[in-house]
């Protein structure tokens, strides 16, 4: 290899060097942050709910049917599916690593909508919700009552009204989840007095669907001459304890009106009974947040952190904000720890290099080049969709070492022919690379070869190993470019 055009050219060498080291700069202030990368193949969670039905009924009337859709559904490995004796059914189907995760819920939603005729009318009513399922946490939130001012149902309320929408809308997250149960009207039928009557509880929810619903009126004057046009207005749907409890079933042969009252005590209350929250022994309501994929995770943290803080100021007395878990502090140490390791082993590699090359010079020429093979390896892991995570941190810090092999060669190679007799830079410089500039590509060639197989690897196990590996060798790769250029140029100077 002829590498005579970059000792001719002193500048562009320079400016190769400087191009790297500023496109890495750039990549670097774009680059996710995150603990580990996406690992988990794309999955997609299917849910329902047979209001009042047992597990075994789920299993049966719902999760059959869904599943029996479902199978083969286009990049689908297998599928798992759970029902619990509250009536929920959920299903998580688990595609291929590297399918489109919205084609799949596509894929999914339409799998699901041949279904629906299957599914019992209470379940296509309540709807079945088809959405992709991040596995990302990033932080878990609560609201709670210091002073146990505010019961549970409340403080769910509060926080899915004022404070989930807000943190839907912080770029970088996915998905909030909240535990917790909305308000609802419940309405406790007496077994005694509903057999007293000859009631049965379809007899209630007829009456409640008759009764208690929203729909149109119409207007009064609209085909007429007549100059006034009237809008035809009801209640709708009732909101208080009274007035559900003012419903009428039927009469009865004496002539008195059975009101839902009579068989049943209607409260408000919550949905369901399922879950129960505290934080240091009071009420409250836990929130938790996923991460969307490539998204930083430090950045989000720091908003949902700042809007927290917004929103303490407006929380009504006896309402507090706290956060139960953050993996900012683990991130924060874990990539703290990984770059402290980092720059220890950049100087113990220049100290190594200085003992054997015994010239503060000399010794420059690979601490430049580690420097722009380091940096110029963020751009790349930016073109190639990664992350700045443990993985490939930890990908820089294995590749130190190696990094500086070529232009300590270089550097060797041309103090040599100084100590062989020759005075003259520019000739020590040429007579050292003829013939050198092909071992050095042979021996990154080498190098790189041990490590690109890892890309074909699939699964798992060959997202982890890709980053590593590929990070790795092109990390090297930018090495032997800066050992070919910027230290041909920096040689004659040692």
């Amino acid at each position: 290899m002829n590498v005579r055009t970059f000792i001719d050219r002193p500048i562009l060498s320079g400016i190769i060097s400087v191009a790297i080291l500023i496109v890495g700069l750039i990549a670097l202030r774009q680059l996710p942050l995150e603990q580990y990368p996406d690992i988990a193949p794309p999955t997609v969670m299917v849910r329902a709910n047979y209001t009042g039905a047992s597990a075994e009924t789920v299993m049966k009337s719902v999760i059959v049917p869904l599943e029996e859709s479902l199978n083969g559904v286009e990049n689908m490995m297998y599928m798992t599916s759970s029902a619990t004796n509250t009536g929920s059914a959920s299903i998580q189907v688990f595609f291929k690593q590297g399918s489109d995760p919205d084609m799949c819920v596509v894929n999914v939603q339409n799998r699901v909508a041949e279904a629906q005729s299957l599914l019992p009318s209470e379940v296509t009513r309540s709807g079945v919700t088809v959405r992709k399922r991040q596995t990302s946490i990033l932080m878990n939130i609560s609201l709670y009552s210091p002073d146990d001012s505010y019961e549970a149902n409340f403080l769910t309320n509060y926080m899915k009204i004022n404070v989930e929408p807000r943190i839907s809308r912080i770029p970088g997250v996915g998905e909030v989840n909240v535990f917790g149960a909305n308000y609802s009207m419940r309405i406790w039928l007496d077994p005694g007095k509903m057999a007293m009557y000859s009631l049965v509880p379809s007899d209630v929810s007829n009456v409640l669907a008759d009764q208690n619903l929203e729909s149109p009126t119409g207007t009064l004057g609209s085909e007429s001459e007549n100059t006034l046009q009237y809008v035809m207005k009801y209640r709708g749907r009732y909101e208080e304890e009274v007035d559900y409890e003012n419903l009428v079933i039927k009469s009865l042969p004496d002539g008195r009106i059975l009101r839902l009252g009579d068989v049943a005590v209607v409260e408000l209350g919550a949905l369901n009974y399922t879950f129960f929250s505290e934080v240091d022994g009071h009420p409250s309501c836990n929130c938790m947040i996923v991460q969307t994929s490539g998204s930083n995770a430090n950045e989000v943290i720091s908003q949902v952190n700042e809007l927290m803080e917004d929103v303490s100021k407006d929380l009504p007395k006896g309402m507090a904000l706290a956060t139960v878990m953050s993996i900012k502090d683990f991130l924060d140490a874990s990539i703290s720890e990984v770059i402290e390791t980092l720059l220890i082993a950049i100087l113990l590699v220049i100290l190594v290099v200085y003992l054997f090359l015994h010239d503060v010079k000399a010794t420059l020429i690979p601490t430049i080049s580690i420097i722009v093979s380091l940096v110029g390896t963020f751009a790349f892991i930016y073109a190639a969709g990664f992350s700045l995570n443990l993985l490939t941190l930890f990908a820089l810090v294995l590749v130190i070492g190696t990094v500086v092999d070529d232009s300590i060669v270089v550097v060797e190679a041309v103090q040599a022919r100084f100590d062989a007799g020759e005075r003259s830079p520019y000739r020590a410089t040429v007579d050292a690379m003829k013939g050198l500039g092909m071992a050095i590509l042979a021996n990154t060639a080498v190098f790189m070869a041990v490590f690109i197989p890892v890309c074909f690897m699939g699964g798992t196990t060959g997202v982890l190993y890709t980053q590593l590996g590929l990070t790795m060798a092109v990390s090297v790769a930018i090495s032997c470019l800066v050992s070919l250029t910027l230290s041909l140029r920096s040689a004659p100077c040692s």
